[in-house]
């Protein structure tokens, strides 16, 4: 209905005898604008994407871009038996698995297991996308079990002002701005230490291609 309102479909009937919809020259204009506002926001975070991917990549760590896992995150709690009184057994939270897609990926380049310290970014160029990503605790959770460290990557809008704060970030992950040309870290991400990757990771890295290492265009610190 909003859409007929602003001119953006009309009504037309068809010869024989059925009504249906088709877009006018104003909803073609306005899906077009849509459309470059669209491309514009996905160049400027997959070019964000690239920066952090090659700088990673020339600080000796092995990152992937676009990688898509099911990592484990807490459900609902449970007894630990069944058939028992919920009061008089231990509660151990049951594990579900969730989709997770971090921007980009890395860990060291390393052969000892212990010493892979994996990370996840994820940037973020719209102030939209950032407050929408931040209702999704789950989605944290899923990247903080696949990772030691968790960062935020805030860009900056149209007018080169910065998206966020980094206040408005959950205190488990790190965050970094774009500011004057670099990365700068607005507070750093706490680090908890992982034996190793769980299988269900190293099964994702084996059928993902690692970024290829570039020459990074841009200095700065981004957590290990």
């Amino acid at each position: 209905m909003e859409l007929l309102a602003k001119g953006l479909l009309a009504r037309v009937q068809t010869p024989s005898g059925f009504e249906v919809l088709r877009v006018t020259d104003a909803g073609i204009a306005e899906l077009a604008a849509a459309h470059a506002g669209n491309v514009l926001a996905r160049s400027a975070h997959e070019e964000l994407v690239g920066i952090v991917a090659r700088h990673l990549a020339d600080s000796n760590r092995i990152a992937w871009r676009g990688l898509s896992v099911l990592a484990k995150v807490p459900g609902a709690s449970t007894p630990v038996a069944s058939g028992e009184s919920k009061d008089e057994l231990p509660v151990e939270p049951e594990r579900c698995w969730v989709s997770a897609c971090p921007d980009v990926f890395s860990i060291r380049n390393t052969t000892v297991p212990a010493y892979l310290a994996p990370i996840v970014h994820e940037i973020k160029v719209s102030r939209a996308d950032l407050l929408g990503d931040l209702k999704k605790p789950t989605k944290r959770a899923a990247y903080l079990d696949m990772a030691s460290e968790c960062w935020y990557v805030l860009g900056t809008n149209a007018k080169g002002k910065a998206i966020g704060k980094a206040n408005e970030v959950p205190d488990e992950c790190g965050v970094l701005m774009l500011e004057d040309g670099g990365l700068n870290v607005a507070r750093a991400a706490p680090h908890r230490r992982m034996q190793t990757l769980p299988f269900y990771l190293w099964m994702a890295l084996a059928k993902a291609s690692p970024s290829p290492r570039e020459q990074a265009a841009m200095q700065g610190i981004l957590g290990g």
